[in-house]
């Protein structure tokens, strides 16, 4: 891992951190399989949510190549390892709940309070890909973009955080639809049903990220951090609850900035 404007470390299972002020990107780098994931990446995805700097206020999560990423990589599912989908199934209930539990903490963190995540997707972002995008508080997609939760051709469900996040976007029906298809999603129908923050020309991409994160950081950091907290527990409360918690993290804004130490 690296910090301030440290030369970037790949680490050879393929995940990057780097680390410029308050932004830290995480690269997935393993292009020539289209960033296929594995479970020793959801473990460094897990490690650097554990020591990322708490003077962090973005992460960028981004990859290599011409894909985001194509999903699970299938030769170590279908192998025999300790984390292949037949030794999982080998396992108790309860055991293999809490493997996947492990796996989910590669994903989850990116819905801290605390910060602030974007998704800079090019070309696919299939099965993990694209519940590792759904994660990010924003999605940033190229024109190339395309999207799939393709679980369901291996029998499999969604079970990396991401279900949540979509029908929250797109509503339960068309979650309902994009989950049990399969099918592939376009950039522009990304951005017609929700999923997309921004679509902009694929070679614009990194620089439109650098923008929102730009603005971002412009804002009052624990505003951003109250507000970030007030819009996610939002679905899960009443008109009048809403509205306490509205108060609430004002009371708290005001004592923040006028109230303390004098």
């Amino acid at each position: 891992m690296t910090t301030g404007n440290a030369a970037p470390v790949t680490d050879e299972v393929g995940v990057r951190y780097e680390q410029d002020g308050p932004v830290a990107t995480v690269t997935l780098c393993r292009p020539a399989v289209l960033n296929a994931q594995t479970p020793a990446m959801w473990t460094e995805l897990g490690n650097i949510s554990r020591k990322l700097p708490g003077d962090v206020r973005v992460v960028i999560v981004r990859a290599e190549g011409r894909a985001f990423s194509a999903g699970l990589d299938l030769s170590v599912a279908r192998g025999d390892g300790d984390s292949s989908l037949g030794r999982l199934a080998q396992l108790s209930a309860a055991e293999c709940a809490d493997r996947i539990a492990g796996f989910q903490t590669a994903f989850t963190w990116l819905r801290s309070p605390s910060i602030v995540t974007i998704a800079a997707v090019q070309g696919h972002a299939i099965g993990a890909g694209f519940q590792l995008a759904l994660n990010c508080d924003m999605r940033v997609i190229g024109d190339d973009a395309r999207f799939s939760m393709a679980e369901v051709a291996l029998g499999l469900v969604p079970d990396l955080g991401g279900t949540k996040r979509l029908t929250e976007l797109v509503g339960p029906s068309r979650a309902l639809e994009i989950c049990v298809t399969g099918r592939r999603i376009t950039a522009d129908e990304a951005d017609r049903i929700g999923l997309a923050t921004a679509v902009v020309p694929r070679a614009e991409l990194d620089a439109a990220v650098s923008d929102l994160a730009a603005a971002v950081l412009a804002g009052d950091r624990g505003a951003v951090t109250e507000i970030k907290a007030l819009l996610a527990g939002a679905p899960q409360r009443s008109y009048a609850e809403q509205d306490r918690a509205e108060r609430e993290a004002q009371t708290r804004r005001l004592a923040d900035l006028l109230g303390a130490g004098e």
